[in-house]
Formats: C-alpha cells, sequence, structure tokens
C-alpha cells in the first residue's frame, strides 16, 4: 500500500465528502481535473458545489460504493448522483466512458482503486472504510492530503485554539486581493471565493491548521501561524502540556513561526520568530495604539518595532478580530506586501460564515449567527455584541439575548465552571441540550445542568429549553423589538433561525428589512 499521495490522476473517494473540512480539500483536487468521488448521507449546498465541478457523489456510506472500482472506474453503483437543471440532483449512472476517468484510466480501469480519504469522524467501524481496507485501497487521514497539499506550494498554514478560520480567511483574501491568486482551504464558506476552497495558480496555499485530533503534528509549512493556544478539546488531550507538545512539533515542522504572545502558552513555550500582541508595551514585533471599537469595525494604529506603519481598519468588530487582522500584518509583510496594500485589503474583508454572521433582521430584532463554542469564544462573541448593540444601561441599546447550544459532552463538563462565567454580557441566556457530535452521554451532563450553572453564577435571567422545537418556540414567543438574538454553537442550533425569523417577520407591524447575504 502507497505511503505517499498520488497526484498524477488515481482517483480520490473521500467518505464524509461533505464536511466542511474534507469538501475544501475534495473542491481543490477536483480543480486540478484529478478524479474525485466520495460518499456522505445527505445533500447539501457544499455536496452540490462539488458536483458543479465533476465530482460523483453516492448517498450512502456502504461497500459497494467502492466495490464499483474494482469492475472497473467508469462503473457506478446506482447510488451516484449528478447535478440535475438548476442544482437539482437526480439519480443517474455514470457509463464506461464517465468524463472522469481518462484514456489511459479506461484501459487499465481494472487495476485502478482510488485513494480514500476519512476523517477523524470516520469510525474504524464504518463498513465503507472497512472495504477499503479489504480491498488495499490506499487509506489516508483528511490531514495527509492537507500535508501534501501544503508541500506542493510555499504555504502559511494558521493554527490555534481560536481564530484560525477567520485568520487563515483574511490572509488569503488580503493575498487574493494583492493579486497573488492563492490556493486556499479553510473551515469557513467566504463570500469572496463563494465556499470554503479555491484553486489559485500563484505560489502560495493557506490553509487552516487543526489541532483537535493531532493531526496538526504532520504539517510543514513555510510560515505557521499561532493564533492562540487552549485545552479546547478533552476527548483527545488530557491537560494544556499535552496541546502545547503538538504546537511544539509543528513549530519544529515551519521555516517561520508567527504568534501571538498575548496568549501566555505561545509567548512562554513556543517562542516565536515573529511576534504580535494587542498590547503596546509588549515585546512583540507588531503591536498596536489608538484602537477604536465601534458598532461599525475597529480601527487602530499598528507599529513595528517602534516604526509607525498607518492605520488599521477592521469591519468584524471586537480585539479578537483586531488580533486577527495583526496576524495577517505580520504574514503579509514577511511575504513581501507593502503595509498599505495589506491594510486596504485588510479593510474590505467581510468575515466568514457562522462567524458574528448577520443573519436578517425583521421587527427591529436583528439575528446573529455564530460558531463559538468554547467559553473564551463565547466572551469573545459575547463582548463583540455588546459593542454592536450598545453599553448596557443606556437608552438605546439593545438587549443582548444569547442563544446557546453546549458542544460535546466532554467539553460541556471538562469546562463547566467556565461556561457558567461565560455569560456575563448577556442580558439574557437561553440554553438548550447539548449537541453530542458523536460522543455518548455522560451522566449528570446536559444542558439543564449548564442552565443552572449560569443562573447560580448570579445571572439576572436564564432559560433552559431542552429542544430545538421548544427552543423555537420559546423565541417566538419572549424575544422582543430591539433584541440582538444571538445564536452561539458548533452543532445545528442555527437551524432553527429561518423559523424564528419568519415569525417575527410576520409579527412586524410594517415591512422590514430582507436577510442580509
Amino acid at each position: 500500500m502507497p505511503n505517499f499521495v498520488d497526484f498524477s490522476g488515481r482517483p480520490f473517494h473521500f467518505i464524509g465528502i461533505g464536511g466542511i473540512g474534507m469538501s475544501a480539500l475534495a473542491y481543490v483536487i477536483a480543480k486540478r481535473q484529478l478524479p474525485v468521488y466520495g460518499s456522505d448521507l445527505r445533500s447539501s449546498h457544499i455536496t452540490q458545489r462539488l458536483q458543479e465541478i465533476g465530482a460523483r457523489i453516492f448517498w450512502q456510506q456502504d461497500p459497494s460504493n467502492l466495490k464499483s472500482f474494482g469492475s472497473d472506474i467508469g462503473h457506478s453503483s446506482e447510488n451516484f448522483v449528478s447535478v440535475g437543471d438548476k442544482g437539482n440532483c437526480r439519480e443517474s449512472r455514470i457509463g464506461k466512458e464517465s468524463p472522469l476517468a481518462s484514456p489511459n484510466q479506461r484501459k487499465n480501469s481494472t487495476a485502478v482503486l482510488p485513494q480514500v480519504i476519512c476523517s477523524t469522524a470516520i469510525n474504524p467501524t464504518n463498513p465503507e472504510y472497512k472495504a477499503a481496507l479489504d480491498l488495499g485501497c490506499p487509506v489516508f487521514h483528511r490531514s495527509d492530503l492537507l500535508a501534501a497539499l501544503i508541500e506542493e506550494y510555499q504555504s502559511i498554514a494558521v493554527a490555534g485554539t481560536h481564530g484560525k478560520t477567520t485568520t487563515s480567511s483574511m490572509i488569503g483574501y488580503m493575498l487574493l486581493q494583492a493579486g497573488k491568486d492563492p490556493t486556499i482551504v479553510v473551515g469557513g464558506e467566504v463570500n469572496a471565493w463563494k465556499g470554503n476552497a479555491r484553486l489559485g495558480h500563484g505560489p502560495y496555499l493557506v490553509a487552516e491548521a487543526d489541532e483537535s485530533d493531532g493531526t496538526l503534528a504532520k504539517l510543514s509549512a513555510y510560515i505557521g501561524v499561532v493564533t492562540n493556544i487552549e485545552l479546547d478539546h478533552p476527548d483527545h488531550y488530557e491537560n494544556l502540556d499535552q496541546v502545547v507538545d503538538i504546537f511544539k512539533v509543528f513549530k519544529e515542522s515551519c521555516t517561520k513561526l508567527v504568534g501571538c504572545i498575548d496568549s501566555p502558552a505561545v509567548r512562554d513555550k513556543l517562542k516565536p520568530d515573529i511576534s504580535y500582541s494587542l498590547k503596546p508595551g509588549s515585546s512583540a514585533q507588531y503591536t498596536v495604539d489608538r484602537v477604536a471599537y465601534r458598532s461599525d469595525g475597529t480601527t487602530a494604529r499598528v507599529w513595528d518595532r517602534g516604526e509607525i506603519l498607518g492605520q488599521l481598519s477592521v469591519s468584524l468588530l471586537g480585539e479578537h478580530n483586531l488580533s486577527n487582522a495583526l496576524a495577517a500584518v505580520a504574514v503579509g509583510r514577511e511575504l513581501g506586501l507593502d503595509f498599505k496594500t495589506i491594510a486596504s485589503n485588510i479593510a474590505t474583508f467581510e468575515g466568514t460564515r457562522r462567524r458574528f454572521e448577520i443573519a436578517g433582521e425583521f421587527n427591529d430584532i436583528m439575528f446573529v449567527d455564530d460558531y463559538a463554542h468554547h467559553p473564551s469564544e463565547i466572551r469573545a462573541t459575547l463582548s463583540s455584541a455588546r459593542i454592536y448593540a450598545g453599553a448596557k444601561g443606556t437608552s438605546l441599546a439593545r438587549r443582548v439575548v444569547a442563544i446557546f447550544q453546549p458542544h460535546r459532552y466532554s467539553r460541556t463538563q471538562a469546562f463547566l465552571p467556565e461556561f457558567a462565567e461565560s455569560f456575563e454580557e448577556a442580558d439574557v441566556a437561553v440554553v438548550t441540550d447539548i449537541y453530542s457530535a458523536g460522543e455518548k452521554r455522560i451522566p449528570n451532563i446536559n444542558g439543564e445542568r449548564l442552565a443552572k450553572e449560569i443562573a447560580d453564577n448570579h445571572h439576572p435571567e436564564v432559560h433552559y429549553q431542552p429542544s430545538l422545537e421548544s427552543l423555537s418556540e420559546f423565541l417566538k414567543k419572549n424575544l422582543a423589538p430591539g433584541d440582538l438574538a444571538l445564536f452561539l454553537g458548533a452543532g445545528n442550533v442555527n437551524k432553527i433561525v429561518p423559523d424564528v425569523m419568519a415569525f417575527h417577520q410576520q409579527a412586524a407591524p410594517s415591512s422590514t428589512t430582507c436577510p442580509q447575504a
């Protein structure tokens, strides 16, 4: 079995192709005109985008998906789906003359088995995964494919417990606007390239580098970025020291490391080659002063080792996004961009989906969707919400209603006290039950317990709703004009947003604004 990824024409098959990380890799591979197959349990706008560029997708995870490769790469089972008119899906059979098979592959198709790509989310008992092993397919973790792509470019890999999606997307956008035509693989969707990935023809690849399962240690980039280090995945790491060890390996594999020394673990354990900080008196190479946080964004003056570079404007809210932008400044300067170009490009970056994404405004209620699921992220996002809504106690301030779906039993258990203290900036906290992400239940760890802990932390108003259905009904009855409704979580809590918005649209006394794109 080969121990390297083959980009010469051998097909790729992604188990769980619709995942945010898997789909980004599949997109880049398909755009390189390589044969891409995959399986998932349901269609989405992400899988439809892949189908539009030639990917062939099975709608079940079954051994037969792979057995078809053994007989003829051009054949498929009845479960293949192609894109029909206007993006609707229809079942089809891909015959021997499939456009995914080159002439040589058609001649030698019986000898070609796909390279199978899977993620940590795929259980070893998965029947399709087991079939791949039984058939002798080369099987790779998605991090192996990402590592292989990173080695083909002058790559920038952005890691960190928080902020890596926004920071990597911002760096990718900065290089795109600067005419560098980068390849981009990130864990969020960005309007500028209409998804979570793009294939460029320039020398740079910008990638989000995930530490959650330890595979960060496989990546070797020209520039590594570490935004911060905290314990966030107690299902994989026992303590912070284990997390730090993975980042140390990552540092040693990168030619240069850019790091935020406002994070004690980054400052003390990694000692980055190029540092940045929001604290003017720090020893960092890049710092800021004259910072102004406003409801329409943030401005600051940027310094490089005592030299004023100029004014930086960021349309995203909060100090965490100013820190992300400072990381982009450091990377841009390292790649030879002048500060004026860097600043003008960062100023027009609109962010990624589910990062303080305004979903719409109806009945004078602002609906915001955010991926925050760790106590530090919740604090940062609520701080941004408070800036946007106005200071507490002022006559024009909006009421901030934080609607939180905890993510994973292990995380909720490990950070229960920290979660309880994370909602101070909210006027109202509404908690639903835990999104398990496949974990087994832990006794006495649930959404009701967390709601009680938040209430015991002297929060004035906390409500528990056990299901998304009851949560939706609660919000229809209790949200009021002037509220900022902030949906928080990495699970599926945002699925109820359209229904709640539609209700309040009907409840509005007059016409209201349309949802923002």
